[in-house]
């Protein structure tokens, strides 16, 4: 999906995506505004390309992130409770303190990920 990002934007406002909202294979590499701090609750990601973005604090919350691409991205404080991450790739993702509390990580690639401080309880 050419220009996700924007579509994020005007779709979600800063405030955070509707219920239901799909940007299923939304490809967020190579975007040009931080997306640090942004709201994306329960949104469909299936697949989307988040590849080294900028992340921190992003409220990822009940998201469905299945086989989306997180390598190398800065997840740092994240809130992922009960996000769905079957088989996303989190290789080499600075997960530091994110909040991966009932987070769904069957299949996950975790290598060489970041998990110091990482609540999963």
């Amino acid at each position: 999906m050419v220009l996700a990002g924007l579509l994020v934007i005007w779709v979600c406002g800063w405030g955070g995506c509707d219920v239901g909202i799909d940007l299923t294979e939304a490809n967020f590499s190579g975007v040009a505004f931080p997306l640090m701090g942004a709201t994306l609750q329960e949104c469909v990601l299936h697949g989307a390309n988040f590849r080294g973005l900028d992340l921190r604090g992003v409220n990822l919350r009940k998201a469905h992130l299945e086989g989306a691409d997180l390598r190398e991205a800065d997840l740092r404080g994240a809130d992922l409770r009960g996000a769905d991450l079957f088989r996303a790739n989190l290789a080499r993702a600075d997960l530091r303190g994110a909040d991966l509390r009932d987070a769904i990580l069957e299949e996950a690639i975790l290598d060489g990920a970041i998990l110091f401080y990482a609540s999963s309880t």
